[in-house]
């Protein structure tokens, strides 16, 4: 079944600077949609904005036609990886992926370093492993659509590659929208992108649209 997220009508400001406006975004499943822009863009504000964790009267969030009238988000719904570590760090990873439902024999075949980790506390984990177990827990989970925010940027580059085959395998059960400033990863696994420039959202068909929207120059390529 082909599930359908759609976001349109989204207007956010703070005190008189309007950071989104006229924002439009779809997401389906068997789709990697991008989501580009400058920093300060709204890129974030526009996935927390989506999941409810910010508010804005001025929206239209629908899955499958079906609007969502409060803040409340179904995780068999949609997940959302923020940019910060959301786990606490007290838990194991053994008990994460109980309460997850996750395969761990999939993710050892994933990340093989980890196997020696299945019953540490993520305290005891770097910054970047954590992050890979966070990346992990959103990707793999049963859900209609995820949501990732920077989840190239705090890991090894040994392991974006990783990430990113996960992420083409995933989103054969489930739309994923995600957004990084390694913005060449996005293209590169992407099959829609969308760039926020003056609060608004563009959707691109060529390298050339990204010139032309201020967010990167061609000859940097």
């Amino acid at each position: 079944m082909t599930n359908i997220l759609e976001v349109d009508s989204v207007i956010l400001h703070f005190d008189l600077n309007r950071v989104l406006q006229d924002v439009y975004l779809k997401s389906e499943t068997g789709k990697v949609t991008g989501l580009l822009g400058r920093n300060g863009a709204g890129k974030s504000c526009l996935m927390k904005i989506i999941f409810g964790e910010l508010s804005t009267n001025d929206k239209s969030i629908r899955i499958n036609g079906n609007t969502f009238l409060n803040a409340y988000r179904s995780p068999n719904d949609l997940r959302y990886l923020p940019q910060n570590h959301f786990i606490p760090a007290f838990l194991t990873i053994k008990r994460i992926f109980m309460d997850f439902r996750l395969d761990f024999a999939d993710f050892k075949s994933n990340f093989p370093e980890f196997e020696k980790f299945y019953t540490s506390k993520l305290k005891y984990l770097s910054g970047g492993e954590r992050r890979i177990v966070e990346i992990y827990t959103i990707l793999a989970s049963g859900t209609k659509f995820c949501m990732l925010d920077e989840p190239f940027s705090q890991v090894m580059p040994v392991h974006v590659d990783t990430i990113k085959k996960l992420i083409l395998r995933e989103k054969e059960n489930k739309g994923i929208i995600l957004t990084d400033h390694m913005y060449k990863h996005i293209i590169d696994i992407c099959d829609d992108l969308y760039v926020i420039s003056n609060g608004k959202t563009y959707l691109t068909h060529s390298i050339q649209d990204l010139e032309a929207l201020g967010y990167a120059r061609l000859d940097e390529e």
